[in-house]
């Protein structure tokens, strides 16, 4: 087996394909990358663990069919590092040979037959831009759990309803819900997954500079758990096996009514979090007090360091002390995408949303929503 191919299109390849490799692999060969050329002058490169799956198709000039299984890490390392120069990749019996201008690296290779086959692309489901997708699930994932104890939470919960998508997450102490439109294969297509909120995060990210539509590939597994869901945009493809479809009903979580409203520079706002927190501990919150025209944000107390700072804000309703953790509300505005922050309040006990844009109706319901819940106030 052998290839030539440039320096820039193989490093990305293997840099998308190694982002599926586990980092402590149960067995040797799953830390290892396969790489098959075939027949049709095509080089495969993949990459599974049992639970996601990766591979990208690259279109070749020159190559011999064959196949090799080699670290996909140190492959990773070797093709990022390499000059700016086609690269010539020989098997030699147990070694595989990378030279790239007077750059030459020798790896050993890895027995081949002991490596898993890929499970194949569930069927079709519908297609999405991919950076509407990209941008949706980046909103969303914020907000998903990171407790491996707490398995449902740490997941994107997919409904498809016709030509809407809704994702959602939620570590219990916020909650991002996103709804897009997509085209489904069929007009009354339906279905839930619960999906892994890092591996969704991670893909969406990895497809989104294709600039090409995704698919959106499900299994019909669904209420098992052990369905499986497949994305692929511009010949890369990745699968990961869906988590136990329970979730809370989180629209029940969503208030609808509101006693107060502020709307707020994001830029500014983002900018005044982040000082103000410098002198708040992990746990202890950011402070805010709004009233007509302006909001006043603090951090720190007593014998502790403290900051205080004042913002002017659209403000409607009754003066509000409400506290929230500053990291949670950070991630909240990074995601809303736009220019104006809008922060809708009940009590200073109750959940608040954060939507972004400043809706020239009042009634109407953002794509995103991203419910965070404050932190009591002593005293």
């Amino acid at each position: 087996m052998m290839f030539r191919i440039e320096r820039d299109v193989l490093a990305e390849a293997v840099a998308w394909t190694a982002r599926s490799l586990p980092a402590r692999p149960s067995v040797p060969v799953l830390a290892g990358m396969r790489l098959e050329v075939t027949d049709e002058q095509r080089l495969k490169l993949s990459g599974f663990d049992y639970e996601v799956s990766a591979e990208v198709t690259l279109e070749l000039h020159t190559g011999e069919p064959g196949v090799v299984l080699v670290s996909g890490k140190l492959l990773a390392e070797i093709t990022r590092a390499l000059p700016a120069q086609p690269v010539d990749f020989v098997v030699d019996g147990a070694k595989a040979v990378v030279t790239c201008g007077s750059a030459r690296f020798t790896l050993l290779t890895m027995p081949v037959e002991d490596y898993p086959s890929l499970p194949a692309m569930p069927p079709a489901a519908g297609r999405v831009g991919s950076d509407v997708f990209a941008s949706a699930v980046g909103q969303v994932a914020v907000a998903a759990g990171r407790d491996d104890t707490l398995p449902m939470l740490t997941g994107v919960r997919m409904e498809i309803e016709a030509d809407t998508v809704t994702l959602a997450a939620t570590d219990r102490y916020r909650l991002a819900v996103r709804e897009l439109k997509w085209q489904p294969g069929q007009p009354d297509f339906a279905a839930i997954a619960m999906i892994p909120g890092k591996t969704l995060a991670d893909t969406a990210k990895a497809l989104g500079t294709t600039g090409a539509e995704v698919e959106i590939a499900l299994s019909s597994a669904g209420g098992t758990g052990e369905g499986m869901i497949g994305f692929s945009s511009a010949g890369r493809r990745t699968t990961t096996r869906l988590l136990d479809p329970e979730f809370p009903k989180y629209r029940s979580l969503l208030p609808t009514e509101f006693s107060a409203r502020a709307d707020l520079s994001t830029g500014p706002f983002v900018e005044a979090v982040k000082r103000v927190a410098l002198v708040a501990e992990r746990n202890t919150p950011v402070r805010l007090a709004f009233k007509s025209g302006e909001v006043v944000l603090e951090a720190g107390s007593g014998d502790e360091a403290q900051a205080v700072e004042a913002l002017p804000v659209d403000y409607e309703g009754e003066d509000m002390n409400i506290a929230f953790n500053h990291q949670f509300l950070l991630e909240g505005l990074g995601a809303i995408d736009s220019d104006v922050a809008r922060l809708q309040m009940t009590t200073s006990t109750k959940p608040a949303i954060l939507t972004g844009g400043k809706p020239v109706d009042d009634g109407v319901v953002t794509d995103y929503r991203y419910l965070i819940m404050p932190i009591r106030l002593s005293g």
